[in-house]
């Protein structure tokens, strides 16, 4: 998911750059092994060094071993859940992707995301080679990424919110968490206003195309890149096609964006519960929060899914909330290979699967459908 927004930022990019296809041959795999040894050492830092300093490994794995087999079936079941509900949230902002494509195209790409360094960006290009050889056309493919970047997006946002509320209804919020539900509700509200500015009126969603572009463009100065200036006109054509199947599933996708959200955090809270942190030490809705801050965290591209850092973010958050420190580490790391590690095997095989699998194969359609008049004036 994270992958579907990083294609806003690196597509421009590419169309800017196709003039030094040369140079660009020539620099970026040495820029890739740098980004990959940065992210190695940074990883390597957090799990060697940091971690051990909260929690003894042979402590975590001494409180991992006492799970029962009932406690590993139910684990194991939550984590399979939680991927079908990706799978469902895939196939309402794509029509026509029935389940089992859903779920090939999910993991496969998945784990490109989840193992090399701006694994996002790479990801995307495969989302695209996967769907066109189903004979999804590439208005539809564009559109499939950007409205899942957004709804995931919006949805990062609103979670520490609600969560946060909640916990200050309970009376267990700090005023320190209060002040950051309120600034996560201000965020929250920017990004929703200027979608909706950007749906209402195409000149509107060409004037944020155009100044997020500036935004974007100078930070590329910084790599020598040259500056974007479609981003208005893609943004006006997203628009039209946005509002057709907005209108149409915006319900089906916030609730099944929604739900695989809260399938992903119910992995963390069984987690929590099988190594015995209890409610006492940490409530569900202290859990609730401390997961809804550790998605942000993984949502920022320093390492591939946020590894390491994202462990630490949970790992600080639940001791924080009182939990104990070896069993929180315990937990954390159960469920990070049971939602992150388990994803990348996964993907091998089904990618596997999208290459032999020659019976699910279509030609795009040539023509291109367009989308519905509008009932008000542009």
């Amino acid at each position: 998911m994270s992958a579907s927004m990083r294609w806003m930022a690196d597509a421009p990019v590419v169309m800017a750059e196709a003039p030094n296809a040369k140079e660009k041959k020539k620099h970026s795999p040495l820029r890739r092994v740098i980004s990959a040894a940065i992210s190695l050492v940074i990883v390597a830092a957090i799990f060697i060094y940091a971690i051990p300093r909260i929690a003894d490994y042979s402590a975590v794995w001494a409180t991992v071993s006492t799970l029962t087999p009932i406690e590993f079936w139910t684990l194991f079941a939550a984590m399979v859940f939680n991927l079908f509900t990706y799978w469902l949230a895939n196939m309402a902002a794509l029509p026509g992707l029935r389940l089992g494509p859903a779920a090939v195209v999910t993991q496969t790409t998945t784990s490109v995301a989840n193992t090399i360094p701006a694994g996002g960006a790479v990801a995307v290009g495969l989302t695209y080679t996967i769907l066109s050889s189903w004979g999804f056309n590439a208005q539809a493919i564009t559109l499939y990424i950007g409205v899942t970047g957004v709804w995931n997006t919006l949805m990062k946002l609103a979670l520490p919110v609600l969560s946060l509320a909640l916990l200050a209804i309970t009376g267990q919020a700090a005023p320190a968490l209060v002040v950051a539900a309120l600034i996560g509700l201000v965020l929250l509200l920017v990004a929703v206003s200027l979608f909706s500015l950007a749906l209402w009126k195409k000149e509107f969603a060409r004037r944020i195309g155009d100044g997020i572009g500036r935004v974007v463009s100078w930070f590329l100065r910084w790599f020598h890149k040259g500056p974007i200036t479609t981003w208005g006109d893609q943004a006006v054509a997203f628009r039209k096609r946005t509002i057709v199947l907005v209108r149409k599933r915006w319900l089906l996708l916030t609730l099944t964006t929604l739900g695989s959200q809260l399938a992903l955090w119910f992995v963390l809270l069984l987690s929590l519960r099988a190594v015995g942190v209890s409610e006492q030490e940490v409530s569900t809705l202290q859990s609730l929060a401390v997961f809804a801050f550790g998605r942000l965290l993984a949502a920022v591209p320093i390492t591939p899914g946020g590894v390491g850092f994202v462990e630490l973010g949970y790992i600080g958050g639940l001791t924080a909330a009182g939990g104990n420190e070896a069993q929180v580490v315990a937990a954390v790391l159960l469920f990070r290979v049971l939602t992150y590690g388990i994803q990348i095997p996964l993907g091998g095989f089904t990618y596997v699967i999208w290459r032999l699998k020659k019976s699910w194969r279509r030609e795009a359609p040539k023509a291109e459908l367009e989308p519905e008049p509008e009932t008000q004036p542009v």
